[in-house]
């Protein structure tokens, strides 16, 4: 299998005391060097995302909006809030349009053969974002701009995100809300921010809530009874993952008990998709995950298992 992995230098700047801060991705870059995969990837860099790429999946007056608050940050030297934890400013907003086309440039990666999947370490994160708003860390929803991109340049009809982490992805879903051509799949922590869609979703959502203190074994459960009969119904031409990994029991924010093997398993449940439906299309981006020692351990198991390349250490819970 190839894999690309893109990022950009601009995702290491906003050095502060927010959760979502550059150290996310400097311990994954640590690692990959340390254990040799960085070598084994082919590395892009993510380019800004174009107007017309956000203004497919945002309103225009939105843009505008994130626009002004950058400016006025930068002229009173301090981070505004384009909405409550979710600071903004010209430095934040350059990372953002750099996630978003990031994931751009992977769709066109993968379409064009050039790799069979891709993973996208960006920051700031995007499925919270919808098409008017900021919310929960996100300004640009990144694989919306990715699916929008896959539908527009490449006539891609079926597209399936599965989307596993501690929080659901209410921007994905705010975004494509009862659009048939994209299945959402989204597991979440119940009763946890941002609580928009977990009592009622649209057609093409299918949630998989987990109570405090659950792990995998439950999300298994409910892959197998709902996500599977409708993604293999579905018979999507390109899958995405929106990949967070907050929900490990590791993690600082949340009450979910995922192990490091656990995000390797999903990772095989989407190459499986993939391979039965999509010619092995897959594009994987970052979303949460604030533990920086387990986020980097478990996404380099993630990129392992897109690469191919078997288990290289350990996981968590599985025996040595």
């Amino acid at each position: 299998m190839i894999t690309a992995l893109i990022s950009h230098p601009a995702f290491h700047h906003q050095n502060d005391q927010h959760p979502e801060n550059p150290l996310r991705l400097k311990a994954l870059e640590t690692r990959l060097a340390a254990r040799g995969l960085n070598r084994q990837l082919h590395q892009f860099d993510a380019r800004p995302a174009t107007d017309e790429q956000l203004l497919a999946v945002h309103a225009e007056r939105y843009l505008a909006r994130l626009q002004r608050l950058a400016e006025r940050a930068d002229a009173e030297h301090r981070a505004l809030e384009a909405a409550p934890d979710t600071p903004i400013d010209a430095a934040r907003l350059t990372a953002a349009r750099l996630a978003a086309g990031g994931v751009a440039r992977a769709v066109d990666l993968v379409m064009r053969e050039q790799c069979d999947n891709a993973f996208c370490a960006i920051r700031p994160p995007g499925h919270h974002a919808e098409r008017d708003s900021a919310m929960g860390f996100c300004l640009y929803n990144n694989v919306a701009v990715g699916i929008a991109q896959a539908r527009l340049r490449y006539g891609v009809e079926r597209v399936a995100l599965i989307d596993f982490d501690l929080h659901q992805c209410n921007g994905s879903i705010d975004i494509f809300a009862d659009d048939p051509g994209v299945l959402i799949c989204s597991s979440f922590q119940r009763d946890l921010f941002p609580w928009r869609y977990q009592r009622e979703a649209p057609a093409n959502v299918v949630n998989a809530a987990l109570d405090p203190g659950e792990g995998a074994e439950r999300l298994r459960e409910l892959i197998a009874h709902d996500w599977l009969p409708r993604l293999e119904a579905h018979r999507p031409q390109l899958v995405f993952l929106s990949a967070g990994f907050d929900a490990h029991r590791e993690d600082p924010i949340g009450e979910l008990c995922f192990e490091d093997a656990d995000f390797v398993e999903l990772t095989h449940l989407a190459l499986g998709v993939a391979e039965r439906h999509a010619q092995r299309r897959l594009v994987s981006v970052l979303e949460g995950g604030y533990a920086p020692k387990t986020l980097s351990r478990c996404v380099a198991l993630h990129l392992d298992a897109l690469a191919g390349l078997g288990v290289r250490e350990t996981p968590t819970g599985l025996p040595g």
